[in-house]
């Protein structure tokens, strides 16, 4: 499927700033992301990419020092953040560890209508509902893991449920926080597959990571993030070089491609 950009805007950071305990971890951001684009977020580890990741969820605010400063996303600066999940679907590493509890696959995929970590006694699951669920688990090839209970499947497949649950609502983008952290490498190949499947289906994905592996073939834009700063942005060719990636990791490396994939020496 070919790709299709639209005009209409994801993200937008203009001017942004973020502290921690008086620290700063988000240093004057300017980064538009949109609709239609997959991109990907690369960073060391303490670069700021969680933190970045949080002001989108609204788990931390930015403070705004500089004039025509904000935070949009759709083109909206307030969200009601319950609507906002509707329209980009996010899987993090703290959500994949709330939901490794006994609780089963169709209880979490479902749990996406309801903002919650399972289903509750006062959620009413409707047949939509249901039929919703059947759609993901046949789009993700998961309909095996549906009656199982969340503390017995692999790191794999908690990520795989985590993004059905994210698919419910058909959303505009597909965030993803580290997906292959704590997977083999089978693990890791098949989920990058997967995600590259999402994208040409024609959901936007943004990949926000400190492993280059997890830069899948179908992503053409690579933003480059150093000590709270954007450090590079551009296309993937351009970005994803020997000299650029030294100096965001500190240290010699040296790139090879390999079927789309880029890999460090």
């Amino acid at each position: 499927m070919k790709k299709l950009v639209s005009q209409r805007k994801l993200i937008e950071y203009r001017n942004v700033t973020v502290s921690k305990n008086s620290r700063i971890v988000l240093n004057g951001i300017n980064l538009v992301i949109s609709l239609g684009e997959h991109a990907a977020i690369l960073g060391p580890n303490g670069a700021g990419k969680s933190f970045l990741i949080k002001t989108i969820t609204r788990e931390c605010y930015p403070f705004y020092d500089a004039t025509n400063s904000y935070l949009r996303i759709l083109g909206k600066e307030n969200w009601n953040i319950f609507e906002l999940r509707n329209q980009l679907g996010i899987v993090s590493s703290d959500l994949v560890n709330m939901h490794t509890r006994n609780v089963t696959g169709r209880q979490v995929i479902l749990s996406g209508f309801f903002s919650s970590v399972g289903i509750w006694a006062h959620d009413v699951v409707t047949p939509l509902m249901e039929q919703k669920v059947q759609e993901v688990l046949k789009r993700l090839e998961i309909s095996h893991l549906i009656e199982r209970k969340m503390n017995e499947l692999s790191t794999g497949e908690v990520r795989r449920i985590l993004i059905g649950r994210a698919l419910v609502h058909d959303p505009k983008a597909l965030l993803l926080d580290e997906p292959s952290a704590s997977l083999d490498f089978r693990a890791a190949h098949e989920l990058r597959e997967l995600l590259g499947k999402i994208a040409n289906e024609g959901t936007s994905v943004i990949i926000v990571t400190h492993n280059l592996t997890d830069i899948i073939p179908v992503i053409d834009r690579v933003i480059l993030i150093k000590e709270g700063s954007i450090f590079l942005d551009g296309l993937k060719e351009k970005v994803l070089t020997s000299r650029s990636l030294n100096q965001l990791f500190s240290m010699p490396l040296k790139i090879i491609v390999e079927d789309g994939y880029y890999h460090m020496l």
